[in-house]
């Protein structure tokens, strides 16, 4: 029961984070079409996550569900980049869709790598 608050906690503070970072960057920085905000949660979210895992592989404690379960799965959005990239596609932005996609893919793959061997580096 204990871990189930903890992810109820970490999920509601992830997605708060979320919203904030999401709504302020695409404000600041409003770059045509292109979801910059959701992008910047999902490559920060994937280095968090990466850092986060990597740490808890040597260190099993019930912190990993607040951390990674809870804040990573209310922060990171994969959900919302799924129902841009739909949007793009659907108005016939696929540059966009395609910069976008392999943008994600790429540095969210090479952030959750950083991260862990920031991590193990520690």
């Amino acid at each position: 029961m204990k871990n189930l608050f903890y992810i109820f906690i970490g999920g509601g503070l992830g997605s708060i984070l979320r919203y904030l970072i999401s709504n302020y960057t695409q404000k600041l920085w409003n770059v045509n079409s292109f979801p910059l905000g959701t992008f910047l949660v999902n490559i920060t979210g994937c280095l968090l996550i990466g850092f986060l895992t990597s740490y808890f592989v040597k260190n099993d404690n019930s912190l990993k569900f607040l951390l990674i379960t809870g804040l990573c799965g209310g922060y990171t959005t994969f959900s919302t980049f799924s129902v841009e990239n739909f949007s793009l596609w659907q108005n016939q932005q696929y540059g966009i869709l395609s910069l976008y996609v392999l943008l994600s893919l790429i540095l969210g793959f090479g952030a959750v790598i950083l991260g862990m061997k920031i991590q193990t580096s520690l």
